[in-house]
């Protein structure tokens, strides 16, 4: 029997913890849902006051500061707040993506090449062994490339370097004015999709992706992760038995995990307050799933901003 559009959304919802509260710890949370966006500073709080029972925003400061929840630019060349334990393979499955385009136009430019990347990053990353402002790392990258070379060299690599925003100020931890820490990566895989490490890591990403957003389509992970469809069609095809396949609404397959749960079309589904940017609003190709078609042009604007949204 297909999967009717309602089942899909009340399985999201279920995954997301949006249809109750759950009593996890917020890192445990945030490893439920995957990966929170995190462009807005207040966006990871407002996403787990929904998803965990009793949620203290001191949890969430204390889980950026003891670095068990960090934050950094992965999917969809984003800033999102993952599990400490899921950075390094979701890192290596978006490297090929994050590696052409942040070492693109701005960056190659200047007439730096990606060989010149790969030169400058040990000293970046080693510089940044402890927190650094963003005018300190500037400044260094400008003692390396010279300044006419800084701003788009500095552009380049703050996304291509495996680096970690460091906690800066209160309310919600991280200010306006970032500060990064090195990740702590002892190596980075190459930037080809065919790249084991990025094969191996592609698949725990996908694994991660559909115990906290599926049921999904091909289409839908490409979305998430920003990656190929064709790489991820290998990825699914790799996997074997871990997933099942589900005949999605419109005959379109869709993949999950054998025992996730996927509840009752039926289900109640009590009204959330999401925030900017909230992970369910842009994590599918179809986002229908969430957001009626005729209601999307008011939440998701044309400058690439998705507003505060109110789930009913």
């Amino acid at each position: 029997m297909s999967l009717t559009p309602r089942e899909l959304n009340r399985a999201t919802l279920a995954r997301q913890l949006l249809l109750e509260r759950s009593p996890l710890s917020v890192p445990d949370g945030v490893r439920q849902v995957v990966a929170l966006q995190a462009q807005h500073p207040a966006s990871p709080y407002v996403a787990l006051w929904n998803r965990l029972g009793g949620f203290d925003p001191a949890g969430l400061d204390a889980a950026f500061a003891g670095r068990t929840v960090v934050k950094a630019t992965l999917m969809r060349i984003t800033l999102h707040a993952v599990h400490a334990e899921d950075y390094a393979p979701f890192r290596a499955a978006m490297q090929p993506t994050l590696y052409g385009a942040r070492l693109g136009a701005r960056f190659t430019e200047t007439g730096l090449t990606p060989a010149d990347a790969a030169r400058i990053l040990p000293g970046l990353l080693e510089f940044a062994r402890t927190p650094r402002t963003s005018a300190e790392l500037r400044a260094w990258v400008e003692a390396e490339v010279g300044a006419e070379r800084r701003d788009g060299a500095w552009w380049g690599l703050k996304g291509y370097a495996p680096l970690h925003h460091a906690p800066t100020e209160p309310p919600w931890t991280f200010g306006q004015r970032p500060s990064f820490v090195a990740a702590g990566l002892d190596a980075l895989p190459t930037r080809a999709d065919g790249d084991p490490h990025v094969q191996e890591a592609l698949r725990t990403l996908i694994l991660r992706y559909l115990s906290g957003f599926g049921p999904a389509s091909v289409a839908d992970v490409a979305q998430f992760a920003l990656v190929r469809r064709t790489a991820v069609r290998q990825a699914l095809a790799a996997l074997g038995e871990s997933v099942v396949h589900l005949p999605g609404p419109d005959g379109t397959p869709y993949y999950d995990l054998p025992d996730a749960p996927r509840p009752d079309g039926g289900t109640p589904a009590p009204p959330r307050l999401l925030g900017m940017w909230d992970s369910i609003l842009l994590a599918y190709a179809d986002r229908a799933r969430v957001i009626p078609p005729a209601y999307r042009p008011l939440v998701i604007r044309r400058n690439g901003d998705v507003l505060p949204t109110l789930l009913v």
